[in-house]
């Protein structure tokens, strides 16, 4: 009597990772769609030679979406959308390795890699000028105000020229990198009059000023180490009549008058003449006319 017997394939064992932990360290400026983690190093093996399914989660909040798996027999993970250093840094993903589909009733074995990415900032933005505003919740971009100046004509200054809002100064805004600014001049420099120090931005004359006209400067800051990434700054510099005399108050002391539950803005009135409003007036030499 030949007897045949067949044994079937209990599942009994689990799909095992050959390396539970990955890590990886990409380039902010990673393009979507790169591979990220390869597929050989993620397939998970199972002695009961199941087919394997894959499900990629992440445990940092708002990263969900930037990552992915190629499909649901592909463990591999590629970048599905474009990544931003000041959205976050750095962020966990869990690969989930099951021997039956996700929606199975049957007994399911699991199990699990962690995969921790460090996003490394890239060299993404031109240099910013200070003082500048961001706009609202938009860390990429801030917008300066024009500098401005003046220099009294016929005259040559020795010394950096003071300047509102503040001195010319750029930061590289991908402060991780933190590149060594440039400074130049590259319009509005009629005669070669100013001249702007290339390390610290302060700005010089090279020459007095002979005539009134005002000068409008393109002043360019770019990163030392790659001169595509630059920014230009407007620097008005108004030419003055040299001032000789202070000025000077009409009278020493003015006198007013309020009365008790006047409004915000009302009127002071002179002592004694509660009709006429309190003007202050100021008078300068040099200036008779105005």
């Amino acid at each position: 009597l030949e007897i045949i017997v067949t044994i079937l394939n209990e599942n009994d064992n689990s799909p095992v990772f050959s390396q539970p932990n990955i890590s990886r360290d990409i380039p902010e400026d990673t393009e979507v769609g790169t591979t990220i983690v390869a597929r050989d190093e993620l397939t998970a093996s199972d002695a009961d030679l199941d087919t394997i399914y894959y499900e990629l989660t992440t445990t940092v909040q708002d990263t969900d979406g930037y990552f992915a798996i190629r499909g649901v027999n592909n463990p591999e993970i590629y970048l599905q959308k474009a990544l931003d250093y000041d959205k976050f840094n750095s962020t966990t993903l869990l690969l989930y390795a099951r021997d039956r589909p996700v929606d199975s009733l049957d007994l399911t074995h699991t199990a699990t890699a962690t995969i921790t990415i460090i996003i490394e900032q890239s060299d993404t933005r031109a240099p910013w000028f200070l003082p500048c505003t961001r706009l609202y919740n938009d860390n990429s971009v801030c917008i300066s105000s024009p500098y401005s100046g003046r220099v009294n004509i016929s005259e040559m200054s020795t010394e950096p020229l003071l300047l509102e809002p503040g001195p010319i100064y750029a930061v590289d805004p991908d402060y991780t990198i933190n590149d060594r600014i440039v400074y130049s001049i590259v319009g509005g420099n009629t005669n070669g009059v100013f001249s702007v120090n290339a390390d610290t931005g302060n700005l010089t004359m090279n020459k007095a000023v002979t005539s009134s006209d005002s000068f409008l400067l393109q002043v360019m800051a770019t990163e030392a180490s790659n001169i595509r990434k630059y920014s230009v700054a407007t620097v008005e510099i108004k030419v003055m009549n040299k001032s000789n005399y202070p000025p000077y108050f009409e009278k020493g002391v003015y006198n007013g008058t309020v009365f008790v539950g006047l409004p915000q803005r009302s009127f002071v009135y002179q002592a004694g003449d509660p009709s006429t409003p309190l003007v202050i007036t100021a008078l300068d030499e040099d200036f008779p006319d105005v």
